[in-house]
């Protein structure tokens, strides 16, 4: 384990800056989102710990964050109250907050491919493209019949993004058309996360509440999942591609564990995965540092974050009281 530290909520979501190879963000709640307060928080890892550069606290859940691709202090994140919020992590100032959702908004991104508009996807069923200088949203997409689980931008193509929702369908989008360009439907059950291949711009994973993983190619849709990965115990809450590595996969889940997988593109052959049991609640976030290739974080509802190097064996669970 590379380090620890505990946070004064709980974890949801976490980003690593691309800009400060020991800088994260983490979205934390009080009472498990339900009710209560909540904080974004951004820490520096020194050592074995984390040290507290900024606390943003709001009277709402804080469900998701990501940082600005152009300005290393602007954070984007998201909260119950149906808001989108910009920060400056070095003056500590809110810079604005933009708020048209009408449910909670779960999940936020930061296009690094056109580097300027950011996308929120919320449970009223609607994902909304801002550009940061503006209070009102770009655009509205309405197609989703159910909660809006993940928006993800394309790191390969400026103008498209994904999402993932209830009604067991990812959608992709032009952000200029306002109807997918491709709705699949990935799995059974709701689809609770998603992300792009980093190296390979046909390529998607997507997570759901049915333990599985499958892995996706854009070019050949019609025939269905490349790969599935099965061995979570529950619903897998989030998946990351590694930015170093285009076979390396890390996914966080209700089973209260991290995995990280070697994902083998052949339904036929099993991908090779090994067991992260680090943490005494759910599994809600994970991330690949952009800078270490061995360093990946977490954070769950136990309220800890946490940093392990991936390529050695996992570190002992930690014994509950």
């Amino acid at each position: 384990m590379i380090a620890r530290s505990q946070l004064e909520y709980m974890g949801y979501a976490l980003e690593w800056s691309p800009f400060n190879a020991n800088r994260i963000a983490v979205s934390t709640s009080q009472h498990f989102g339900i009710v209560g307060n909540g904080q974004q928080v951004v820490m520096d890892m020194k050592s074995n710990k984390f040290q507290t550069v900024h606390v943003q606290p709001h009277n709402d859940g804080v469900y998701d964050c990501s940082w600005s691709p152009v300005h290393e202090h602007h954070l984007a994140y998201v909260n119950g109250d149906g808001s989108l919020n910009l920060v400056d992590v070095q003056s500590k100032k809110l810079i604005k907050t933009c708020k048209e959702h009408t449910a909670e908004v779960y999940s936020v991104d930061w296009s690094h491919a056109n580097k300027v508009y950011i996308v929120t996807g919320s449970w009223d069923s609607t994902v909304k493209v801002w550009h940061p200088d503006r209070l009102q949203s770009l655009r509205t997409f309405d197609s989703h019949t159910n909660c809006i689980y993940s928006t993800v931008w394309s790191p390969h193509q400026a103008e498209i993004f994904a999402s993932t929702s209830g009604d067991c369908t990812v959608r992709i989008w032009d952000m200029n058309d306002k109807k997918p360009t491709h709705t699949i439907p990935a799995h059974k059950y709701e689809i609770l996360s998603m992300d792009w291949n980093k190296y390979e711009s046909n390529i998607l994973a997507t997570a759901s509440v049915d333990k599985t993983i499958k892995i996706w190619d854009m070019r050949n849709l019609d025939k269905g999942e490349i790969a599935c990965l099965s061995g979570h115990e529950f619903a897998v809450r989030k998946i990351r591609w590694s930015p170093h590595d285009a076979n390396v996969l890390a996914s966080a889940s209700y089973d209260m564990s991290m995995r990280v997988w070697d994902v083998n593109r052949d339904l036929k052959t099993p991908s090779k995965f090994k067991t992260f049991d680090h943490h005494t609640e759910f599994v809600l976030g994970v991330d690949f540092n952009n800078y270490y290739s061995n360093m990946v974080a977490t954070c769950s509802w136990d309220e800890t974050i946490t940093v392990l190097d991936h390529t050695k064996p996992p570190p002992k669970p930690p014994t509950q009281a």
